[in-house]
């Protein structure tokens, strides 16, 4: 499996105006085959900060995804958007455990 957390950052008056394109880009991951979990969340203390989670099977459904028509449409919505600062970082994990 492979982890998918970071974040995403743009201006505090835009959240409104992506959030069709951030649902829509949500949506159809989520709909991908190994696809096991996707997510934004707004950060409650930093307005325009923009939570990523992902969760993928293996490196070829995250290849898949990187490949997708609707990333290249988020993507392209970003100048717009005023998304200028992304930090996501990928993780290679385990099975998850209770704790």
């Amino acid at each position: 499996m492979l982890l998918i957390v970071g974040t995403i950052r743009l201006p505090p008056e835009n959240v409104s105006l992506a959030r069709p394109a951030m649902q829509r880009m949500v949506e159809c991951s989520r709909g991908e085959d190994g696809c096991a979990e996707y997510s934004y969340a707004e950060d409650v203390l930093a307005p325009g900060l923009i939570h990523v989670k992902e969760l993928w099977r293996d490196q070829a459904a995250l290849d898949r995804h990187l490949a997708s028509d609707h990333i290249a449409e988020w993507r392209a919505a970003w100048p717009d958007l005023g998304i200028g600062e992304r930090d996501l970082r990928a993780y290679d994990v385990g099975q998850p455990r209770d704790t």
